[in-house]
């Protein structure tokens, strides 16, 4: 194993370790690791880490419905439009952008660089919601009334979000089922985690139509990060997950600082 793909199998494994100790958010160094760490196109990167995304989110989803916290309701009506968004996304819109964008200051602007650069922003406004304090707050009502427009707005929107960087968008999900769909926040929560994991994973056939898979190498990787998994839950009984997660934001938002650097370094 080179120097390299230590690297990347190592970033694997912390992905998962931190998805087992906080409960999400970790999927969102899969696109960096495989970019940076495995030297890998940020277009068959955004791919594999709808797999390895979508691999771990069932992975928790399932020992949610076990606890009975999954609302199937509110996950089908969210994930119809999530998922016909992803799958046009990675099927469509990703091979439809040129690979030539346009040209500033006699720079060429590819569409590798417009990626890692949406990818980027993106990860600046999910550290934030992860530094910020949780002020979203739901009292549950005896009867439960949601908006369907909205929930099928704000799934199209994540599903693109998600098609163009391979990331779960459990930062924009969340939210949404607090405020829109009147979920308790340990609900919403987890059933995020289900609608991240069918969306990912519907969104992914969209590539295997377009690219060719590496499969031994995306299931190692996933391999890696479902082990990280069990032992970030493990690690969770001696170590309270929720007081991490300020850190993580505070890494996120040093990794997104990086990205952005170095894809814009020639300003």
């Amino acid at each position: 194993m080179s120097g390299i793909d230590f690297i990347g199998y190592f970033g694997a494994l912390l992905v998962g370790v931190i998805l087992g100790l906080i409960g999400g958010g970790g999927s969102i160094l899969t696109l960096p690791i495989l970019v940076y760490g495995m030297a890998l196109n940020p277009i068959i990167a955004s791919a594999y880490s709808l797999f390895v995304v979508g691999v771990s989110s069932l992975i928790g989803a399932l020992k949610n419905i076990q606890k009975g916290l999954v609302d199937f309701r509110i996950a089908l009506v969210f994930s119809m439009p999530a998922f016909i968004a992803v799958y046009s996304t990675r099927k469509y819109l990703i091979p439809a952008i040129p690979d030539k964008l346009f040209i500033v200051f006699d720079i060429e602007i590819t569409k590798d660089i417009a990626i890692m650069v949406f990818f980027g922003l993106i990860m600046v406004f999910t550290s934030i919601a992860m530094l910020r304090k949780k002020v979203i707050v739901n009292k549950q009502s005896s009867k439960v009334s949601f908006n369907y427009l909205l929930i099928t707005i704000e799934g199209i929107i994540v599903g693109v979000i998600t098609g163009i960087i391979g990331a779960g968008g459990g930062f924009l999900i969340i939210p949404a089922l607090v405020l829109m769909a009147k979920l308790p926040m340990k609900n919403a929560i987890a059933t995020s985690l289900l609608i991240i994991a069918i969306k990912s994973l519907i969104g992914f056939i969209g590539d295997i139509e377009n690219l060719d898979i590496d499969w031994v190498f995306l299931l190692s990787f996933t391999s890696f990060s479902i082990a990280g998994i069990f032992i970030g839950m493990y690690i969770n009984n001696f170590i309270e997950g929720e007081k991490l997660k300020k850190g993580f934001g505070w890494l996120v938002l040093t990794i997104a600082i990086f990205i952005l650097i170095k894809e814009l370094a020639f300003f």
